[in-house]
This record gives C-alpha cells, sequence and structure tokens, in this order.
C-alpha cells in the first residue's frame, strides 16, 4: 500500500477538504458564493487530511465543544465531523490512518471525549464510539387535536437578525443540563441557523415568564394545504427546542400546535421522553415515524471521564477496559457511588471502550450489553452493581445536529 501522509491542513487545503467531504455525499464543490460562507467554519488545527501520492485522499475534522455528563458537570470535548475518504482510496487503510491521528491528537490537547454523528453505523465501533443517545422524530396531526392548556406565560416573535443572537445566549444559558448536550461552537450558528435565515425563511419564537425569556423555538413552514386528509399538507417543521422550565416547554409546545393553516407539525431530532403526547387532547395525533442514534461517544481519557460524573447509589465494582487506539486507557477502574478512580484490584468483568461509552450516559445498561453478546459478563451480581451506579435520572439527550 502506498504510504499516507496525515498532516494537518491549513487555509492552503480548507477548500479541496471541503470539496472531498462533499462528494463523499455525492455533493458537488460548494460554489464560490457558498464557500465564502464554509470557510468561516473551518479553523488552523481542526481538520487533518491524508494524502497519497501527493493528492488529498482523505480528510477529517473537530470542532471544539463540551460535554455534559450524568451530574450536570462538563468536560471538554471535540465534536467530529466532515469524514471522507475520496472513493477510489476507500478500503485501504485511510479512515484507520486518519482516526488513529486525530484520536491521539484530541487526547493529547486535553480533550476527555469526543462525540459524531454516524452517516453509517457501521464504520465508528472499530474506533472506539458507541452510541450514548438516541433520538426520535414526531410528526402532530394539528388539525385532528388540540393543546390541553393554554400559554401560562408569552411566547412572541422575533426578527431574524434580532433573535440570533438572542436565540444563541439563551442556549449558552439553558445548557448545561441534560447529560448529553454539547456546547455550539460559532461555526455551528454560521452553517446552521445564519445561512439557513436566508434560504430557508426561518421563524423565532421565544417564551418568557416572570424572570424573563427561558426558552425558544426555531422553525419553519412549508405551504402545502391545511385541509384534513389531503396528500401534500402544510408543514411546521420544528428546527430547535429549548427551555429552561416545564412552563416554557408547554407555551413554546402551545404556541407551535397552535399556529393556523398548518396541516402538520414535524420535530425531528427530539429527546425520547418528551411527553408531547400528553400535551394533547388526542394522543394519537402524535406519532413517532423514526428513532435512531444520534450522537457516537468516544472516551479519549477514560479515567477523567469516570471520575467527572457522578452515580447513584449501589455497592462498588471494578470495571476493566480495552482500548487499541489509546492503551493508556487500559486497566481496571473502581466506581462506587462517590466516584471513579484507577485501580490495581482485578476487574469484575471487562469491556472494550466503545462499550464503556454507550453506557456512560446512561442510555443503555450493561447488563443489556452483556445479553447482547457485546462482552463477557462476570459471575455473580457484578453487571447489576454497574447498572445501579450508573443509572441516570434522565434519558441523555444531545440536541445539536452537527
Amino acid at each position: 500500500m502506498t504510504d499516507l501522509d496525515i498532516r494537518v491542513l491549513d487555509d492552503a487545503h480548507f477548500r479541496a477538504a471541503s470539496a472531498l467531504f462533499r462528494g463523499t455525499l455525492h455533493y458537488a464543490p460548494p460554489t464560490d458564493e457558498a464557500w465564502e460562507t464554509v470557510r468561516t467554519t473551518y479553523h488552523a488545527g481542526q481538520a487533518l487530511g491524508a494524502f497519497a501520492e501527493g493528492e488529498l485522499v482523505g480528510t477529517v475534522q473537530a470542532f471544539p465543544s463540551a460535554l455534559t455528563v450524568p451530574g450536570g458537570a462538563v468536560v471538554r470535548m471535540s465534536a467530529v465531523s466532515r469524514v471522507g475518504v475520496r472513493a477510489d482510496w476507500t478500503r485501504r487503510g485511510v479512515l484507520t490512518a486518519m482516526q488513529r491521528a486525530q484520536l491521539r491528537a484530541m487526547r493529547d490537547a486535553g480533550d476527555v471525549a469526543a462525540t459524531l454523528r454516524a452517516s453509517e453505523s457501521v464504520i465508528y465501533g472499530r474506533f472506539g464510539y458507541g452510541v450514548a443517545t438516541r433520538y426520535r422524530e414526531i410528526r402532530v396531526k394539528r388539525v385532528e387535536t388540540r393543546v390541553r392548556v393554554p400559554i401560562a406565560g408569552r411566547v412572541r416573535l422575533v426578527d431574524g437578525e434580532t433573535a440570533l443572537p438572542l436565540c444563541r445566549g439563551l442556549f449558552d444559558r439553558l445548557t448545561p443540563g441534560r447529560a448529553g448536550s454539547i456546547a455550539r461552537w460559532t461555526g455551528w450558528w454560521t452553517s446552521n441557523v445564519q445561512r439557513a435565515l436566508k434560504e430557508d425563511n426561518l421563524k423565532f419564537a421565544v417564551a418568557s415568564g416572570p424572570d424573563g425569556d427561558d426558552g425558544y423555538a426555531i422553525y419553519k413552514v412549508t405551504p402545502g394545504s391545511w385541509e384534513t386528509g389531503n396528500e401534500k399538507p402544510t408543514v411546521l417543521a420544528v428546527q430547535d427546542l429549548w427551555a429552561a422550565t416545564p412552563r416554557a416547554w408547554a407555551d413554546l409546545w402551545a404556541f407551535l400546535l397552535g399556529v393556523d393553516l398548518v396541516g402538520e407539525v414535524l420535530a425531528e431530532g427530539r429527546p425520547l421522553d418528551e411527553p408531547v403526547e400528553w400535551l394533547v387532547t388526542d394522543r394519537r395525533a402524535v406519532r413517532t415515524v423514526d428513532e435512531s442514534d444520534e450522537t457516537w461517544l468516544r472516551l479519549l481519557d477514560v479515567e477523567a471521564a469516570l471520575a467527572a460524573r457522578t452515580y447513584r447509589a449501589g455497592e462498588p465494582v471494578v470495571i476493566g477496559v480495552r482500548d487499541r487506539f489509546l492503551p493508556e486507557n487500559d486497566g481496571a477502574y473502581r466506581i462506587t457511588a462517590q466516584g471513579a478512580s484507577r485501580t490495581s484490584d482485578e476487574p469484575d468483568f471487562v469491556v472494550d471502550v466503545d462499550v464503556l461509552a454507550a453506557a456512560y450516559l446512561g442510555d443503555v445498561t450493561f447488563g443489556a450489553l452483556a445479553m447482547t453478546g457485546r462482552f463477557e459478563e462476570a459471575s455473580g451480581d457484578a453487571v447489576a452493581r454497574a447498572d445501579a451506579l450508573f443509572a441516570a435520572a434522565q434519558t441523555p439527550w444531545c440536541g445539536t445536529f452537527f
């Protein structure tokens, strides 16, 4: 195989990297106009490129972020994205070489974890990533139901140019909160909101209560028909919704479900436990049309990650960890209700680092993973003890697409 040269990319290669990544998704390279926006999301030191025979054949990028873990602590994290290998160089070790270099670079820089959204679900487990959060997509037949309670506070529409900094400030204030949520970097707002302001006619609704603004929703409406049974209804698509209190959440949903001349309300990427069905008079009007993996988590510094989160009441357990890309994570870790630390004790059971990542935020139990053959369960009640300690008070959810 031709030797690969993995390099940190600079401004001279950013546009080529963007074109290569888009090509792997079967999109054309960015136009000059589009590149003016996209280029603002590339920064020195964040993107890697794989070169072979003098050509760029693969790329991967990581955005600086932070992850909320059970108990509310926030750890330094990178959001991995724009992963692509040129079609004539796939299955030749390019992705593995880039992953090895990126994992090492992120850990050496001080990141405790990394997350990504997987375009294909069979790729990233072998690099130590495990599915740590999930989401659902719901559709509400608005014309067939109504909200049980009226808006208790106030919901107002805000102009786009004014709304962008307002919503960004609210997001930063409302998160960290739920385990799995992440910090958004400047380029995220540029790519996902500012650019869409011009293209998608986004609307911004802000909720407020006795103490001021405490929630927002970003949505767009695709015109169609609002008549019952029409094959192409007018659809209100919820792009982003965050609330500080149950009242703010209910007010925002009441507003969205009350917009006139809308046939359906669509919301993608919502938490599995969001109780929209209980907010309306006919719960069958709310349908879950998809449920899928959301973020894949990679623990870069296992000791720091385990020490950062809190644990529920339970008897101690010692978990062994294997990590073939970052061997300094190999070892045994003692978990108690008071915290976690390395130990020389014999582990009660041993898992690969992707299995630990899947269970880390509490979305899946060690018991379920053992049952499906992801690791060999130890004798006795060790797995049950681990499940008691790692149990989550709330279903983890990220809520940020990247």
